[in-house]
């Protein structure tokens, strides 16, 4: 099959901006982030919104960095309600104070989804690099609830804070989030320069899945409870973002147009621009858009495997970023002959002691 016309994405990553007044060394923003002075303006990214809502987005994620960084949020916010988009703002809580949230509000803001770096000040200061955030987190938290904003809490677990997850459960119930996302680091960007001081074990692995699923069942009703774990302690790969360049879309905060997060790691290909190109032609005749859609471009043993339709060759930028080429079958996968090296080099970080790498903002 060669590579297929695709629906229209259903959401947008707007990566507002690099800008951030947190230090975590999970970050999996790029290794070089983009200053101010390049960021798109306000008119950009409201053309941006309402090319995507005629195209067939249907919600739009406020991202950066720290989205909360950009004074213009709030008309960014309306407009994109404007032109018919769900709006989530996913922020640390840094940056926000009632009186922006009330703004927010009256422009329509839909959906918060807030990180949560630990379950106290010590852990959370400690990961975040930012004295007195946790605190913050709190009371920005208070303030959500208080307003009404629909909730999800994202906790980014690893081998330094899973022994907590039950704690992290709990303080999502006493904040009054509808959904928790318990999101093992994905070791992209500068995650990837914390391997050893973040990568969970293959027993933490194991006890966070019993405990989701524990308190999935206990739950039921009150908190849904999203897992995603490491892939480095699995068999196969998980169907990265659905397949490459099939329902999602990311705007970086120069105006790269990527299908995900981590695809700028894959130096072979040209990203187009949001401001300079319609995102619509971007979208389905991109040549880096079209690079990895369809099983044509696949290798042995993907190209066989009776797994290609349901795991479309795992993902794109881990097969970059362990085995040197985009096309090859991704090392999670048990087929692939780095697969060995994949899980021998997990388990030596895990068992490593590292010290954390906290990331340098640009201002």
């Amino acid at each position: 099959m060669s590579a297929l016309r695709p629906n229209p994405p259903m959401a947008m990553l707007a990566e507002l901006t690099h800008r951030c007044p947190l230090a975590c060394p999970y970050c999996s923003n790029p290794l070089e982030l983009e200053r101010k002075e390049r960021e798109l303006t306000t008119d950009e990214w409201k053309d941006i919104f309402s090319q995507a809502a005629e195209m067939g987005v249907l919600h739009v994620h406020f991202s950066g960095g720290e989205p909360a960084s950009r004074r213009d949020l709030e008309e960014m916010v309306a407009h994109a309600r404007d032109v018919g988009l769900y709006t989530n703002l996913i922020t640390s809580g840094i940056g926000l104070n009632k009186r922006r949230l009330d703004a927010l509000n009256e422009c329509g803001l839909d959906h918060v989804q807030l990180s949560l770096q630990g379950v106290d000040s010590e852990m959370a200061d400690w990961v975040g690099g930012y004295k007195g955030g946790f605190d913050r987190k709190m009371q920005v938290a208070e303030w959500i609830g208080e307003i009404g904003f629909p909730l999800t809490l994202n906790a980014v677990m690893h081998k330094k804070n899973f022994d907590r997850l039950d704690e992290t459960i709990a303080i999502a119930l006493d904040m009054g989030a509808r959904r928790l996302e318990v999101a093992t680091v994905q070791f992209h960007g500068w995650a990837a320069k914390n391997r050893a001081a973040l990568m969970p074990t293959r027993e933490q692995a194991k006890q966070a899945r019993l405990t989701v699923n524990a308190a999935r069942e206990r739950l039921e009703g009150v908190l849904v409870i999203d897992y995603v774990p490491a892939d480095h302690h699995s068999d196969y790969p998980k169907p990265c973002m659905g397949g490459w360049a099939s329902t999602g879309i990311n705007v970086a905060p120069d105006g790269a147009v990527l299908p995900c997060h981590a695809a700028h790691t894959i130096k072979s290909l040209t990203f187009d621009k949001a401001h300079e190109k319609p995102l619509k032609e971007i979208w389905y005749d991109s040549d880096a858009f079209n690079a990895f859609r369809g099983f044509d471009w696949m290798q042995e043993p993907c190209r066989s495997c009776e797994l290609k339709t349901k795991d479309f060759g795992g993902c794109r930028c881990q097969a970059m970023a362990i085995a040197g080429d985009a096309a090859a079958t991704d090392p999670v996968c048990i087929k692939s002959p780095l697969h060995g090296e994949l899980v021998r080099q997990a388990e030596a970080d895990a068992e490593a002691d590292a010290d954390l790498v906290y990331r340098v903002m640009p201002t």
